[in-house]
């Protein structure tokens, strides 16, 4: 499950409601917001809150609030009475410091709870499902990192998150947006730290594929268009990747390759082989003629010429750093955001080139 994170302090709801309504026409099935951020005001909470809740119910969406004891009385609720919060549109809570195991058991009782999962541990879950844990209605969240080097790394993530699924939990983490950040560091909001400076997608496609997560979510305030578009074609199960043409490059050729394609099911080592380029052969009546046969740098967006014989018209993009070739001609290369997408590019995998 994909989600967003809709802040209560940064603008109305009613303003925020465009961007959350688009974010769920193109696949983002739930919304994390924050109730006990120091920076916030908690006197605009309720009425925000509550608008919050009935936007997420009316487009069908998940709600999820972090919430601490002190912000829960600001509201004027409780522990023993929290549930009551799913009136407001509330899906469930996030809870961490300051909650007793009992409160916990109790209230997954009632309502979805989300646990920290960089400090929940095997012992005390199996202690608190010994108690009367309701173990499906939890969940374990990651934290996100608003300071620079202190994310975490992806080895021990992986570790817990795969712990905590062999143990039935559902675990969720962040990615970071591109577009409007959150302050007030403005670094992004990352659950690992060798994301934060990788495009929301980019992050997003390596915790698909490696993570063992069941959700991910947007931690800043919002993606940029480019980005959303990446996830909602990558919906289809394919990959956008956009690159810049050179100059040299000719127009007909530039379309062709920016047709849908697959890798060839035999995954090349140093190439991304576009399997039906061979049928753009020739484009018109016109052979390719060798044009720009310059040394073809990582992510090189490249197209076998004539002088390739019967590969001519071969489009594939380039995994490694190599050398120029008479026979290859180099139409462009992939944007320095969008390298990180290549290794994903498996055999069979569909793909796409974006010229922008």
């Amino acid at each position: 499950m994909l989600g967003i994170s809709v802040y209560l302090g940064n603008g109305s709801i009613e303003q925020q409601t465009p961007y959350i309504r688009k974010m769920k026409e193109s696949g983002f099935q739930s919304i994390f917001t924050s109730l006990h951020i120091p920076e916030d005001d908690h006197s605009i909470y309720k009425d925000q809150l509550q608008a919050l809740g009935k936007v997420a119910t009316e487009l069908d969406m998940e709600l999820m609030a972090d919430i601490s004891p002190n912000s829960l009385q600001a509201l004027g609720f409780n522990w023993e009475n929290a549930d009551e919060l799913l009136s407001w549109g509330l899906s469930g809570l996030r809870i961490d410091y300051g909650v007793d195991e009992q409160t916990i058991i109790d209230l997954s009782h009632k309502m979805r709870i989300a646990l920290n999962a960089s400090t929940i541990t095997a012992d005390s879950l199996n202690d608190m499902k010994a108690k009367g844990l309701n173990a499906e209605a939890v969940e374990a969240w990651h934290n996100y990192y608003p300071r620079p080097e202190t994310g975490l790394g992806l080895s021990d993530f992986i570790q817990k998150n795969r712990l905590l699924k062999s143990a039935g939990i559902t675990v969720m983490a962040f990615i970071p947006g591109d577009k409007r950040l959150r302050g007030p560091l403005y670094e992004k909001l990352p659950t690992l730290e060798q994301h934060r400076k990788l495009s929301p997608f980019a992050a997003f496609l390596e915790l698909e594929k490696l993570a063992e997560l069941d959700k991910i979510v947007v931690g800043d305030v919002e993606i940029s268009d480019a980005s959303l578009e990446q996830f909602r074609v990558y919906k289809q199960n394919e990959i956008v990747v956009r690159a810049t043409p050179n100059k040299l490059t000719d127009i007909e050729i530039l379309n062709k390759s920016a047709s849908p394609f697959t890798n060839r099911a035999d995954n090349a080592r140093d190439c991304i082989r576009a399997v039906e380029s061979r049928g753009y052969a020739q484009f018109g009546e016109s052979v390719v003629q060798p044009r720009n046969c310059v040394e073809r740098l990582i992510g090189s967006v490249t197209i076998d010429n004539e002088k390739y014989m019967r590969y001519q018209g071969e489009i594939q993009i380039t995994l490694a750093d190599l050398p120029a070739d008479e026979k290859v001609n180099v139409l462009g290369k992939v944007i320095d955001d969008d390298l990180p997408l290549l290794p994903w590019i498996k055999g069979n995998q569909k793909f796409r080139i974006k010229w922008v």
